[in-house]
């Protein structure tokens, strides 16, 4: 008997501009394992209401992010690609669980204590933004979930969700595993390389968009910030962070190992191993910058690939919201 794939499930906010850390750490593997399973990409707007967006940029930005995934190569004949907010079983699902989830789980959670230390007044949906996210997950039976290492935490608040609803109502919800990808997982900052590269940052030289031209790339990276020493290794050591985020995205888009990166370098100065790591990268977004502005000059396939998503999507979702319903005790209509 053939074995079926895996449902693996992938969620990325439209908040900001995509860069090479998104990229790097989760669009490219997504890419190189969507035929390796039965996997879902979803754009998760409604989790970027959690802060104030501009309404026409959030719009913009959401039909950008879906023109990226598309263009790094997201294939739609094979994965599902859609809007979650599109999807309102998502919002539906979240209340649901809400309602098991114990708010004390929610307040431990850090991201949401090191958000909520940065703002005057914090929404309920800023605390509440871990339901949301199980409910994305749960919804499809996912069974396998790849995050960086700073989303383990509400990963395993996930598998807590639906085990405290398996133990209340019955057995409904599958446990997804966490899945870490390897080399390129967590990029930082290239003024910060003690930060991870964030979209929302919007200091200049943070980072690289996905559609930032070759210029722009080339001054980016040129101020990355490095140290006062010549010596270009990988290092866990603090004061080599920036060498060693450089020398991440190296290795990340050229595939070689780290011994083989250091001989390469062995002798040569911060200059050039920033010319090697601009040059890479500006060849490595070429391509997918050519495929995002054919794909957006056509917006009504745009707008019809996120239709069919959206459809079956729904069909999807139908099944698991109607057995969550049934198993909490709503009166379901004939």
């Amino acid at each position: 008997m053939t074995q079926s794939k895996p449902i693996v499930f992938s969620g990325i906010q439209p908040s900001g501009h995509l860069h090479l850390g998104n990229y790097l750490g989760a669009i490219r593997n997504w890419v190189a394992q969507q035929h390796q399973a039965d996997n879902i990409f979803c754009v998760v707007d409604l989790h970027a209401l959690t802060v104030y967006q501009d309404p026409e940029v959030l719009r913009a930005n959401i039909r950008e992010t879906v023109g990226l995934l598309l263009a790094c190569g997201i294939d739609p004949a094979q994965s599902l690609l859609f809007v979650q907010s599109h999807v309102p079983a998502h919002a539906e699902l979240a209340w649901l669980l809400n309602c098991v989830t114990p708010v004390g789980w929610l307040e431990r959670m850090t991201q949401y204590k090191e958000k909520a230390a940065q703002q005057t007044s914090v929404s309920t949906g800023l605390l509440d933004y871990p339901v949301l996210q199980a409910a994305d997950i749960l919804l499809y039976r996912t069974q396998q979930v790849p995050v960086g290492e700073d989303q383990r935490q509400h990963l395993e608040l996930t598998r807590d969700i639906a085990g405290r609803f398996n133990h209340l109502y019955g057995e409904t919800f599958v446990l997804p595993d966490i899945r870490i990808p390897p080399v390129g997982s967590r990029i930082m900052g290239l003024d910060d390389p003690t930060a991870k590269m964030s979209k929302s940052t919007q200091r200049p030289y943070h980072a690289v968009a996905l559609l930032d031209d070759a210029d722009t790339i080339w001054v980016s990276i040129r101020r990355a910030v490095t140290d006062s020493g010549r010596e270009i290794r990988f290092s866990t050591e603090l004061a080599k962070a920036g060498v060693t985020n450089l020398l991440t995205i190296y290795q990340a888009l050229s595939g070689q190992s780290q011994q083989q990166i250091e001989t390469h370098f062995a002798g040569k100065g911060y200059g050039e191993l920033k010319r090697a790591v601009a040059e890479l990268v500006i060849m490595t977004l070429g391509p997918i910058q050519e495929r995002y502005d054919a794909l957006m000059d056509d917006r009504v396939a745009l707008d019809g690939l996120l239709q069919k998503g959206a459809d079956t999507a729904r069909e999807r979702a139908a099944v698991t919201l109607r057995t969550v319903k049934e198993r909490v005790g709503l009166l379901a209509l004939p």
